[in-house]
């Protein structure tokens, strides 16, 4: 079993007028699985640096349907989309990411937890 580091990129989703210009840009992501310290969980980084750890089942849950944990929320938009809702002491980080790439990394994920036979 191995890690899986994946990077995309992420849009900033906001609703406030003076950071409109931000709400295009886009930021790299980190997305990560080790499945020897942490089988069912994925980490994901966002600038600053910004860390969030939860439940794998979560994520994937979250690219068909809302989901909320708590400090963590995910819900698809549109068909091609979803959208992350950190919550921590220092505020709220929402993004936006390519549902592919969140599928990729979770069959990564799954494939990394898998042992190989011999």
């Amino acid at each position: 079993m191995h890690a899986v580091e994946q990077y995309a990129r992420a849009h900033i989703v906001t609703d406030t007028a003076d950071s409109l210009d931000d709400e295009h840009r886009a930021v790299p992501v980190a997305l990560r699985y080790d499945p020897e310290a942490d089988p069912g969980r994925v980490c994901v980084t966002l600038p600053g640096p910004h860390e969030w750890t939860f439940e794998r089942e979560l994520l994937e849950r979250g690219l068909r349907v809302p989901v909320d944990s708590g400090e963590v929320r995910i819900w698809p938009c549109g068909r091609v989309q979803a959208v992350l809702e950190f919550h921590s002491a220092q505020g709220v980080a929402v993004v936006q990411l390519d549902t592919k790439a969140l599928m990729r990394f979770l069959r990564r994920t799954y494939m990394a937890a898998t042992p190989v036979a011999h």
